[in-house]
């Protein structure tokens, strides 16, 4: 019998509908906490509760707190697999935090819901029924943190939200799900290439994510600058271009040790240092922006965070997003 930790965080799928209002609000007692019943004859089943809290109310430091409180609770007893509950707004930068920082082999899944728990078809019951499975399963190791959502399974680091309350909202555009549960089995069909992990102790710097548009000129640049962050993503046109207004603020932001990454603001593709004009791919790159191979905004923001614990040298960084 495989033995699952579940960490509880909040989120819908820890949730009530008023049936009065139509409000949908956090619970005092977790409304899935007593799945283990439905198990008790094929996983045993820990419960723990670590946070109350709705996604967006999710701050790095609260992912930190979590990755450490999975190491802890695995140091102390041998647990086989772990599935994390969480709020499907934020679920992805958490899941790709602890990808990152997590050190083991064995399943780490996270999954949610978006409908409450009391909701006609709500899917909280069924989606973490599918993450126990699938932490159970021995195929799911050295496979980095999961993410087990509507039968399918995605990798954290290319699983988005992509619709607002759409059931399937997780998907991994250009990717695809590394996997399927159903009812009976899970299947795996796509395999990791590489898993990039860091053992940082804290996560304090402050990076900032704009997104380009027709017209952008550097007055944003500047005002995040001069706000004194610590890194800065810039979600960038197409293959990775910027209007050429906003080059020479970007230099500036350069000048004062400031790390830029640049992603692109389109779901599917890699920037690449393929246009020669001002503003274009091949200028940034020169200027020594870093191009992050793959990542959407926000990962590429936690990415970046998790980074500068380690190093601020530059070419370590560029290395660390190749």
């Amino acid at each position: 019998m495989k033995r699952i930790l579940i960490i509880h965080t909040g989120g819908t799928i820890s949730m009530k509908e008023d049936k009065e209002t139509g409000e949908v609000n956090t619970s005092s007692k977790h409304p899935l906490e007593e799945i283990s019943v439905l198990l008790k004859d094929h996983v045993e089943i820990d419960d723990d509760i670590l946070f109350h809290l709705p996604s967006p109310h999710i701050r790095p430091d609260h992912m930190l707190k979590l990755g450490r409180f999975v190491h802890e609770k695995m140091a102390k007893k041998s647990y086989d697999g772990v599935v994390i509950t969480h709020g499907t707004d934020t679920l992805e930068e958490t899941a790709y935090f602890l990808d990152l920082f997590i050190q083991t082999r064995k399943p780490v899944v996270v999954t949610g819901a978006m409908r409450s728990s009391n909701e006609v078809g709500s899917d909280g019951l069924y989606n973490l029924l599918s993450a126990i499975r699938v932490a159970s399963c021995d195929e799911a190791q050295d496979k980095g943190v999961l993410v087990v959502m509507n039968d399918e399974i995605h990798t954290a680091k290319n699983v988005t939200k992509t619709s607002t309350s759409n059931v399937a909202t997780f998907q991994s555009p250009q990717y695809g799900p590394i996997g399927i549960t159903t009812k009976n089995e899970v299947f795996f069909h796509h395999k990791m290439t590489r898993h990039d992990s860091y053992p940082i102790q804290s996560i304090g710097k402050r990076v900032s994510l704009i997104k380009a548009y027709a017209g952008m000129d550097g007055s944003l640049i500047d005002a995040v600058r001069e706000s004194h962050v610590d890194g800065l993503i810039v979600e960038a046109l197409g293959q990775g271009n910027l209007p050429p207004e906003t080059v020479d603020a970007l230099k500036r932001t350069l000048d004062d040790g400031i790390p830029v990454v640049l992603v692109s603001r389109c779901y599917q593709g890699i920037v690449q240092d393929t246009y020669g004009y001002p503003g274009g791919g091949r200028q940034l790159r020169e200027m020594g922006i870093i191009f992050a191979n793959g990542l959407t905004g926000p990962k590429a923001r936690i990415k970046l965070m998790v980074a500068l614990e380690m190093t601020t040298n530059m070419t370590e960084l560029e290395h660390m997003f190749s």
